[in-house]
């Protein structure tokens, strides 16, 4: 089976997926000694490398439960999510949908290309605004709420182009004539969070 650095490897290969791919990565050993890797398991030898790490976000719409059952000031880290909006200008909802579904509110998770904490901050978004220590809930909440805040502002205030930034950098947005890139993975982030964004906008309103 594959090393850390072969499943990063080919989390590359694999990123120019159809917006319908399934996320997770499978592999099995052939008879001929040569790996094989695919995000569809059509072979029954195929074994689950990589989980779709947003196959949580997509499931909470479909059944909230936990965390995903409550409104959005009544979860956790509401005050510093709060806190990073009041600073930030960005709507609190939308960070609470982008934490949903970046992390689900764990804060120590570490993803396998090294983006950590709530936001899942890559190291050099960390440095380049100022967190010392990305396990920080509120540093990192800040620092995530203050790039997503500087997106919004590269693309004219797109919600969807933003995120998608987000997700597959401001470089591969541009790169793609200002749309949102043909990644596999960044075709389905944004509308989760969109949709997330909508449901924790909606739940937030007076009745």
């Amino acid at each position: 089976m594959p090393t850390p650095h072969q499943i990063l490897l080919l989390l590359s290969l694999l990123a120019p997926l159809s917006a319908t791919a399934n996320g997770s990565i499978y592999g099995y050993l052939g008879d001929d000694g040569v790996e094989r890797f695919s995000n569809v398991p059509d072979d029954p030898r195929y074994r689950l490398l990589l989980r779709d790490r947003l196959a949580p976000a997509t499931a909470a719409l479909r059944v909230p439960r936990g965390v995903f059952a409550l409104p959005f000031a009544q979860r956790p880290f509401h005050q510093e999510i709060h806190a990073a909006s009041r600073s930030s200008g960005v709507d609190a909802a939308l960070l609470h949908a982008v934490i949903s579904v970046e992390s689900g509110y764990r804060e120590r998770i570490v993803s396998p290309k090294g983006a950590t904490g709530l936001m899942q901050l890559m190291p050099a978004t960390a440095r380049r605004y100022g967190l010392a220590r990305p396990d920080d809930p509120a540093g990192n909440i800040r620092a995530g709420a203050h790039y997503l805040r500087d997106l919004l502002a590269m693309f004219d205030n797109n919600v969807e182009l933003a995120l998608a930034a987000y997700n597959a950098g401001e470089n591969a947005v541009l790169r793609h004539g200002r749309r949102i890139p043909p990644y596999g993975e960044t075709q389905r982030y944004v509308p989760l969070v969109l949709a997330h964004y909508d449901r924790l906008s909606d739940r937030s309103r007076p009745r």
